[in-house]
């Protein structure tokens, strides 16, 4: 009999993926990963670790499972949260639920797993797991389009992916639900958690100023009829101009005006609209580009302006990342996928171009928000494949 370790989360998502596995005659054993301890930055009493673990407990009593929980407090800070405060102090937005799973859930946690004898470790992420007659392994979008969560999984190997199973990627949301509740599960109505991963509903400003101190700085608002914005959408978007096109947009205070002052340029993103307390402008305002070393935090009106629209991005080679190497580019090669920057956007048409210095992605149409530190993932067909983290 196989074993496997769940990683119960106390949600309806991981009850069920337990059930599953013991009607399918694995042998499991529930464990709660307990990887936050600081309460102060969480919104009200939002999805409190206590309150999923004593879940997370009653679910493998309900199941008549093994259970126990493991404090990982000490690598998520080093793994995950070090890296957070890194990555927005240089003003950049990083994803810490992709590196969640690459270094904790699926690492730090996979080596307690097998410490306990386990086969495999199991999730209840909503995408899907094949191996393909080479041997190599393959990550698939979940059933369910409004789930798929491979995205959250695209760092990664397939060391990894051979040690991993995720039984509710082949269901639909509501049919988890209806499952949970004909086996009588305690999570079937439970509603699902939002926010940092195993931290919880958080406020961003008051989770970073454990770190990044508030600075005032001015918000500097660009024309949308910038000279060199109107000269970057008169390029033609085609392989040949790739490189021109994935460069970031970089400006100077005096090419607009000031609108407004923030307490932090490290604290606010590309592509971000609340909390930047402007008023008086005609339309919505945007965050457009960020600039930390001078803190200043430039804005756009609408989310059709010309900074925050791009055709292209670039991925440096020492963050090219392969969930499956049978799709791996070597240079000179171009290759068509579909891409996407961010969880939840539709896949995207894109040519991939590998230069000596990493990868260029130009998109079929123009994108929202590019953001340096998230990650672009790609897919072939639905397979995901690879990724990398956004220059």
């Amino acid at each position: 009999m196989k074993r496997v370790v769940v990683g119960l989360s106390g949600g309806v998502d991981s009850s069920v993926t337990a059930y599953l596995l013991k009607e399918a005659g694995y042998e499991v054993i529930g464990m709660f990963m307990r990887n936050w301890h600081d309460e102060t930055v969480t919104i009200s009493n939002d999805c409190p670790w206590i309150d999923d673990s004593n879940d997370a407990l009653l679910i493998a009593n309900q199941l008549g499972i093994p259970f126990q929980v493991i404090d990982l407090s000490k690598e998520y800070k080093e793994k995950i949260v070090d890296y957070m405060f890194s990555e927005y102090e240089r003003g950049r937005t990083p994803n810490p639920d992709v590196l969640c799973n690459r270094e904790i859930k699926f690492d730090v946690f996979l080596k307690a797993a097998e410490n306990l004898g386990a086969d495999f470790v199991a999730t209840g992420h909503y995408c899907r797991k094949i191996e393909h007659t080479d041997g190599t392994f393959g990550l698939l979008s979940g059933k369910d389009d409004g789930k798929d969560q491979s995205y959250f999984l695209c760092q990664l190997n397939q060391e990894q992916l051979s040690k991993s199973l995720f039984p509710i990627g082949e269901y639909q949301k509501s049919e988890v639900r209806e499952i949970a509740k004909k086996a009588g599960l305690i999570t079937a109505e439970k509603k699902d958690s939002q926010g940092l991963c195993f931290v919880g509903k958080i406020s961003l400003p008051i989770f970073l100023q454990q770190q990044l101190k508030p600075i005032e700085g001015e918000v500097i608002e660009i024309p949308d009829n910038l000279p060199a914005l109107i000269e970057y959408h008169r390029i033609n978007p085609i392989v040949e101009n790739v490189e021109k096109l994935a460069i970031p947009f970089h400006f100077k205070k005096e090419e607009g005006i000031k609108v407004a002052t923030h307490q932090g340029a490290h604290y606010y993103t590309v592509g971000q609209r609340k909390g930047l307390h402007i008023g008086g402008r005609p339309l919505p305002s945007f965050v457009i580009q960020i600039d930390t070393e001078n803190n200043i935090v430039f804005s756009g009106q609408a989310d059709s302006h010309l900074a925050l629209n791009r055709w292209a991005l670039f991925i440096d080679n020492k963050e090219i990342h392969s969930v499956n190497p049978n799709f791996d580019l070597q240079i000179g090669d171009i290759k068509e996928f579909a891409v996407r920057i961010r969880y939840r956007q539709k896949l995207q048409k894109a040519t991939l171009v590998r230069k000596s210095d990493g990868i260029y992605i130009l998109f079929e149409k123009l994108q929202r928000g590019i953001t340096p530190g998230q990650f672009a993932a790609w897919y072939e067909g639905d397979e995901l494949v690879g990724s990398g983290v956004i220059q």
